[in-house]
């Protein structure tokens, strides 16, 4: 009989909360976020355990990456194929990771962002450090196995990593909610700081930095905040703020040259390609004259940007300006987070280096007990074979009166001698005695005759003393905790002999960085503007001379101040904004920059109303006239803005602006709107109130539902004509009328 369907009534709510937790978790745990004990995601642990698998050691031959990506998906990390290969690139890549775990073989992608061939053209193989302190002893049952993804293959829940790698290679990753970031240190360094906590467990995090000094970034650069390192590595948060490395070289005709050679580890990859454009727009803004050349002469051999100065420059002043203004100086945000004991916490130095040593002691101690039961296991044995030689005669008259295995077995382990056949009367009384243990009766059944000679007896005993001794080494370092510490130093002692580096990355108090700006030295420009919008400013004699000109083939021609700013007002409602100063200047004939380049303003998507400076706008009003026909006047001071772009009125949906143009404040001054349909209503202008930018306006023309408005029209004493139908109409004749009228039909 069919079960009857039961429905459970919830609320939507907090299914919804509970789903996004578990989401958020599971991002958090088995994706972002590494493990404190061995410092790795569990996209990059995967992806080792995967290539000491497939046996891709570092004494072996390079493997095709597609086939380790390949293989740590089909079995391992079933979340595409990209992530994997992007987490080994990583691992092999020197300017990102401290120590590199993983050997690659072909274009890995470079420091200045380019990035890695394809995985089917690229190769790679296990580091040594990898092979010895990160994979070593995984046979010696030092962590656990956990099932993977479709329960049919084991992988380890954890490396036995036996250097602190979360500090030594860092981590970055986003999750849900949170984030890591944790810079790389200095190899040596960090041992020094493991040994020295393993000899006093009590010590506090300015004694640690005795050791571990602070970061030491792959592409070195100096850290100039070090009296902030002792907050950070206390509450694991904080800001680290790098420089490059600046050398002062002199050049030819007695010129000098800036030539950085180290950069901030921020700066790795596209930021070097922007770095040299903001030092190129520096230049082109005019905000220093001193650079007349910058090269990019970076190498395999290391970084060297190189900058000509020209003569007379004050190389430090121009560098304090590179730190101000370009990444040369950036800042590194700390978030020491990592999971420990399976929730994500966030930790300080004293705490990573704790979690990392009891870890040590949790493998030391599992490795151990491991080699022990072995060694008991083997001198068992052993003791079994040894006497087996002392008694090898009946040994052997027991297992020629056998009838099978069984039978010979139970002799040995028990002194059954029912079912044997002895040949001397005095051996059945000798075989009651035997008591071999199982294993040891395993071992006499299975052992070859050449193992009676008596060299290979010999061989047997110093086997067993070796065993003994192993034996009493093990239970001496598990019994001990101070004789296991010596034993992970011992190692840590061959780790940092074999695999330590210097440091690389400087560390000191630096004064803040002061750049005195040179003043701008005011004077009067023209702002000229073609019908193409190219834009583009001259000084006011080289206009005086080219007057008729420069009046005929330009669009706009705007005299201002260089310190003030072009104002392009757009029927979009747009109000965007240009520095003068950011304008090229130089001769009358130079063709000058799109407005497109250097403003938000977009020529396809917009269409220029008003271009004015901002200081011909001050002081007077604008006239803003919308196409539903509203009206309103604003003060040109709103419009002095600091942004870009700004809205420059309020417009509801589809509509548009048909004008917006300064007023003369005269009393004859008139407004002319003119609908599709050619009704026209003439109003002086004081009839418009004045209103805020953000203001719609009041209504200036009662346009029939038929109809729509065409074009606003702002008068002044001058004559104004224009053609309908073939006919001419002079708008300043029309009968002027109040504002919010139907008009006349012409």
């Amino acid at each position: 009989m069919q079960e009857k369907e039961q429905i459970i009534r919830t609320e939507y709510s907090e299914i919804m909360q509970k789903s996004y937790i578990d989401y958020a978790m599971s991002v958090i745990i088995t994706r972002a976020l590494p493990d404190v004990r061995d410092g790795l995601k569990p996209v990059q642990r995967r992806t080792l355990y995967d290539m000491h698998e497939l046996g891709i050691r570092y004494d072996r031959p390079y493997r095709k990456c597609a086939r380790i990506v390949g293989d740590t998906m089909g079995k391992y990390h079933p979340h595409g194929d990209s992530s994997i290969y992007e987490a080994l690139v990583v691992m092999a890549q020197e300017f990102k990771k401290g120590l590199p775990l993983v050997d690659g073989h072909g274009n890995f992608g470079s420091i200045e962002g380019d990035g890695a061939a394809a995985m089917r053209y690229t190769e790679a193989r296990l580091q040594k450090i990898t092979q010895e302190a990160y994979l070593a002893d995984l046979d010696k049952n030092v962590v656990d196995f956990v099932p993977n993804f479709d329960e049919t293959e084991q992988e380890p829940s954890v490396l036995p990593v036996k250097v602190p790698n979360l500090l030594i290679n860092g981590a970055e990753g986003i999750a849900v909610g949170m984030a890591t970031s944790i810079p790389p240190h200095n190899f040596s360094e960090v041992i020094d700081g493991v040994k020295a906590y393993m000899k006093n467990p009590d010590i506090t995090t300015e004694e640690l930095m005795g050791y571990i000094k602070g970061p030491d970034f792959p592409t070195g650069g100096i850290v100039v905040n070090q009296s902030d390192l002792k907050s950070i590595y206390e509450t694991g948060a904080g800001k680290i703020k790098i420089r490059g490395k600046v050398e002062t070289e002199q050049g030819k005709g007695g010129r000098q040259r800036l030539v950085i050679t180290e950069i901030p580890y921020t700066m790795v990859g596209a930021n070097i390609g922007k770095f040299l454009m903001d030092v190129y727009h520096l230049v082109e803004t005019r905000k220093t004259s001193d650079i007349v050349d910058i090269s990019n002469q970076s190498s395999k051999e290391g970084i060297r940007i190189v900058l000509d100065l020209k003569k007379g420059a004050d190389p430090e002043n121009l560098c304090n300006m590179l730190y101000k203004k370009t990444r040369l100086e950036d800042t590194f945000g700390v978030n020491m987070l990592a999971v420990a004991g399976g929730r994500p916490e966030t930790m300080g130095l004293v705490p990573i280096i704790r979690h990392h040593v009891d870890f040590q002691y949790e493998l030391a101690t599992r490795k151990y007990q491991t080699l022990l039961a072995k060694e008991l296991e083997k001198k068992e044995v052993q003791e079994g074979l040894i006497k087996a030689c002392d008694v090898i005669d009946l040994i052997i008259e027991i297992l020629r009166g056998s009838k099978n295995i069984r039978d010979a077995k139970d002799c040995l382990m028990h002194g059954n001698t029912e079912k044997i056949k002895f040949r001397y009367k005095g051996s059945e009384a000798d075989a009651k005695q035997l008591c071999f243990t199982e294993r040891q009766a395993t071992a006499i059944l299975e052992m070859r005759l050449y193992k009676l000679i008596g060299l290979e007896i010999e061989a047997l005993l110093k086997e067993h003393n070796t065993t003994l001794s192993n034996i009493a080494k093990y239970e001496e370092i598990l019994g001990s905790r101070s004789a296991m510490a010596k034993t992970i130093i011992k190692e840590l002692d061959r780790f940092q002999k074999e695999y330590g580096t210097p440091r690389k990355t400087a560390i000191e108090n630096a004064a803040e960085a002061v750049y005195e700006e040179k003043k701008i030295e005011e004077m009067p420009v023209v702002l000229l503007m073609d019908r193409f919008g190219y834009v583009k400013s001259i000084d006011v004699p080289t206009y005086e001379r080219n007057k008729e000109a420069a009046d005929g083939e330009n669009k706009f021609v705007i005299h201002c101040m260089n310190t003030d700013k072009l104002c392009i007002f757009t029927d979009k409602g747009q109000l965007h904004t240009v520095k003068a100063i950011d304008l090229p200047h130089g001769k009358f004939r130079d063709k000058g920059t799109p407005l497109d380049n250097i403003s938000n303003y977009n020529s396809n998507e917009e269409a220029m109303l008003c271009v004015s400076s901002l200081g011909n706008l001050l002081g007077k009003k604008l006239l803003f006239a919308s196409s539903s026909g509203m009206l309103k006047q604003v003060k040109g001071e709103e419009f002095d803005v600091s942004k870009r772009t700004v809205a420059a009125t309020k417009l509801n949906g589809g509509e548009t602006l048909l004008l917006v143009q300064p007023l003369a404040g005269t009393e004859e001054e008139s407004i002319v709107m003119q609908t599709e349909k050619n009704m026209f209503l003439r109003f002086p202008a004081s009839d418009v109130p004045e209103k805020k930018k953000s203001a719609i306006g009041v209504r200036g023309m009662k346009i029939d539902g038929k109809d729509s408005l065409l074009a606003v029209f702002l008068l002044g004493a001058a004559e104004h004509t224009i053609k309908v139908k073939e006919k001419e109409i002079a708008l300043h004749r029309l009968r002027l009328a109040n504002r919010d009228g139907k008009g006349v039909k012409k």
